[in-house]
């Protein structure tokens, strides 16, 4: 068993790796976020695409084809807006994307979309603060996010918020936060005091364990302690289904402390891999995702294009040149500017609506869905809008 979490915590890491979670202490220059370019909205704008070709990794090709292709895609359904787009390989290398990031300015770059990771998009931001240019990077690591460099993934933050509100709304507020003790782990556990704190929610207590089944098996006495002693309405766990997630819950069914006494609520997405929702010990459990149909017509557009289904990040390129997109239309010379980037009605992107805040983080609209008898039910839908949405 301590070999199958061990294999699992493996893949949840190649998982967390393609979603950028390298958190870094970023080195940035900062930019006042009202600052970019001035374009010329009757000619093309030119838009530099930065993505992981050239690192000799096949899963690095197959992504940065994926980014193009989505970018491409969302290119062709802009209604009256022309997009020059130019695509710079990066690699793997912190210095090359910011040296393709300079290279991408002195062609004529407006904006920059990407990097992927982190550190890449950290040392495009910087190489370009200078010359008052903005980073739409793929990144959700909001430890690079501020000045130039807006994050457009999904944060935990933004995860945290929309899950511990909804909680709350439903009598589910007193809540027990449980986490793993790696970095990305304890991240989300910090999002979800954050979340907590700033909502009518209460925090019952905080448990953490060692990443082993060992570190679950001494803590879960403990986590059924702490949940019977001070009234806890819902469990919080920051794991996945690739790693800690199955063993926990089961062992917490087996401690007393199943759903109907304390419900369970997930920061990560339990629906994935596909057959997670299979699994007995998740069943009844809340998590957040995008808005299922927008995101199955993403799919379908882009399978019908390509042949092939996109990565599971393609879409924030297609999100970013949406963007751009909308606010050029509007056929203002400061349509690339941090000002109107931040705009407060956001844009549509292929898995909802999404807004970029000052601070270079964002916010995307989520779906509170259940896993029951086996299946991912929806239980309060995706805002369309952001009024009434909250932070």
């Amino acid at each position: 068993m301590f070999a199958v979490l061990r294999v699992a915590r493996k893949a949840s890491g190649v998982f967390f790796a393609l979603l950028s979670l390298a958190w870094l202490s970023a080195c940035q220059v900062t930019l006042p976020s009202g600052g970019g370019p001035s374009i010329d909205t009757s000619r093309p704008v030119p838009v530099a695409l930065l993505v992981p070709g050239g690192s000799g990794q096949a899963t690095d090709a197959s992504l940065a084809g994926a980014l193009e292709n989505a970018a491409r895609l969302a290119m062709s359904e802009l209604d009256g807006v022309q997009i020059d787009l130019r695509v710079y390989n990066t690699g793997a290398n912190a210095d090359q994307a910011g040296a393709m990031a300079t290279q991408a300015v002195a062609d004529g770059a407006k904006i920059i979309l990407g990097p992927v990771y982190a550190a890449n998009a950290n040392a495009a931001g910087v190489a370009v603060a200078g010359r008052n240019v903005n980073v739409l990077a793929f990144s959700n690591n909001p430890s690079i996010a501020g000045g130039n460099v807006f994050i457009l993934g999904p944060t935990f933050q933004n995860t945290a918020n929309r899950l511990v509100r909804y909680a709350a709304q439903q009598g589910k507020g007193k809540i027990m936060v449980v986490h793993g003790t790696d970095t990305s782990e304890t991240a989300g556990r910090d999002a979800l005091h954050r979340a907590i704190a700033n909502s009518s929610a209460t925090l019952a207590g905080t448990v953490g364990f060692e990443l082993s089944v060992n570190g679950v098996v001494n803590a879960v006495p403990e986590i059924s302690r702490q949940v019977r002693s001070t009234g806890a309405q819902s469990v919080f766990m920051t794991s996945g289904t690739t790693g800690a997630l199955p063993v926990l819950t089961q062992l917490l069914r087996e401690n007393s402390v199943p759903p109907e006494v304390a419900q369970y609520v997930g920061l990560q997405r339990w629906d994935l891999p596909p057959e997670a929702p299979q699994n007995s010990a998740l069943q009844n459990g809340w998590f957040a995702l995008p808005d299922p149909l927008l995101s199955s017509q993403f799919n379908a557009r882009y399978t019908t294009r390509y042949g092939a289904a996109p990565h599971p990040i393609a879409g924030l390129a297609y999100d970013g040149i949406a963007a751009i997109g909308a606010l050029v239309k509007a056929g203002q010379a400061n349509a690339l500017t941090g000002a109107a980037l931040t705009q407060a009605q956001g844009f549509v992107g292929v898995n909802g609506i999404f807004r970029l805040r000052g601070d270079g983080t964002n916010q995307r609209a989520l779906a509170v869905a259940q896993i029951q008898d086996n299946q991912v039910v929806i239980i309060d839908p995706a805002p369309r809008s952001f009024a009434g949405a909250g932070s």
